[in-house]
């Protein structure tokens, strides 16, 4: 996130000595990436964050693929996932590569008897249904509807939701997850033709420490395993931190779509990249204004890339017999384009209504034995005249 942020107490210099009131010294962490080169965070904590007590079991968590090369435009239906009573439990892997796992969620208890973290990837969660607070040891989150919640590798969260009616679709990035490079000036600001700006952000607030010894449980997943480690100390023990690598929220709803005189690309709805994949979002807006435009999508051929569609609210004008919670997969090496009869019907239409979020990866992505359990099987055949 390159946009400075601090909470709590921190000394005037960094690595020199911050005394605790009652005596002896707070302990500095860097909390950095890419090295000591990419954006990071200095955290002055009450113990040393080094405690480990017990090494617990390891559980293979890693994806259970059914279809490594696929050729198949697929549709999941999303919300036929049972919701689970555990966070983890209930995250879902259904199409993967070497970049990027995306899946959905129905996790009905909040996350609250131990502590989680992703030491391998950066994780995206837009939150379909729910709402509630993501906790972390640099601040907590509200989130909402509509939300995406951006969690760097290596953050310590919880996660609380308000009620049991949950469904979230995540993505774990193994590349860093970042605003689009070319809303950004030079110094890293968002520039005046970028679609949302900082003001927009959530950031972390309410910073909460624990001065607490005991058994404190962290599952750490990396490498495809989920880790059980006990430390010695609660992992929420910051007292202040400052830098540029912390965990945000941004809401779908403040995404200010661009729109133009003939039907614009997929790129204008840009809202994170990697280097491996881009995340858009599909929002309510005005259609094209050329008085011969044709508002939905032209035919087009992913050449170079696999496209997931996750569909939120609205009428989705370019396809039939889709509906909230359902996922497409148009795969790399053949065209496809609106769904027979929406094209011609788009003519005349002023605005869409529609809400949904877009993944593009720039390697194909393998089907998961849980996406062939919601996979509706002739989807394929849908633009069949």
């Amino acid at each position: 996130m390159p946009i400075y942020h601090k909470l709590g107490e921190i000394p005037k210099k960094r690595h020199t000595t911050f005394e605790k009131k009652n005596g002896g010294l707070y302990y500095e962490q860097l909390f950095g990436t890419i090295g000591f080169d990419g954006m990071s965070t200095l955290l002055y904590q009450v113990h040393r964050p080094t405690q480990v007590k017990e090494i617990g079991e390891s559980v293979d968590v890693s994806p259970k693929i059914a279809v490594d090369k696929n050729i198949t435009s697929r549709k999941l239906i999303g919300f036929d996932v049972t919701p689970k009573e555990d966070y983890l439990a209930s995250r879902e892997p259904l199409l993967v590569n070497t970049d990027v796992y995306i899946g959905v969620a129905a996790p009905k208890k909040s996350l609250t008897t131990y502590f989680y973290k992703n030491a391998d990837a950066d994780e995206m969660l837009f939150i379909h249904k729910g709402s509630g607070k993501l906790k972390t040891f640099m601040g907590i989150i509200p989130f909402e509807y509509g939300d995406y919640l951006i969690i760097p590798r290596g953050v310590i969260y919880q996660i609380e939701f308000d009620t049991e009616n949950n469904r979230i679709l995540y993505a774990e990035s193994f590349r860093p997850i970042y605003t689009p490079k070319r809303y950004r000036n030079w110094f890293g600001q968002l520039s005046e033709h970028s679609p949302f700006c900082e003001r927009d952000y959530k950031l972390p607030q309410a910073l909460e420490t624990y001065d607490e010894k005991g058994d404190f449980l962290i599952k750490v997943k990396k490498q495809g395993m989920l880790h059980h480690l006990v430390y010695a100390t609660h992992p929420f023990d910051v007292v202040g931190w400052d830098g540029y690598n912390y965990p945000y929220g941004f809401s779908i709803h403040n995404f200010e779509s661009i729109t133009g005189r003939i039907h614009q690309p997929p790129p204008v709805h840009q809202t994170f990249e990697t280097d491996a994949f881009s995340i858009c979002s599909f929002c309510p807006r005005l259609y094209d204004y050329h008085p011969k435009s044709i508002p939905a999508p032209y035919n087009h051929s992913n050449i170079d890339s696999d496209e997931v569609l996750y569909y939120v609210a609205g009428d989705f004008m370019s396809r039939t017999g889709i509906a909230p919670g359902h996922i497409s997969l148009h795969p790399a090496g053949i065209p496809h384009g609106s769904h027979p009869g929406t094209y011609e019907a788009s003519i005349g239409k002023k605005e869409t209504h529609e809400l949904a979020v877009m993944i593009d990866t720039f390697k194909p992505l393998q089907i998961t034995e849980n996406a062939l359990k919601i996979d509706d099987g002739s989807y394929f055949k849908s633009w069949v005249e």
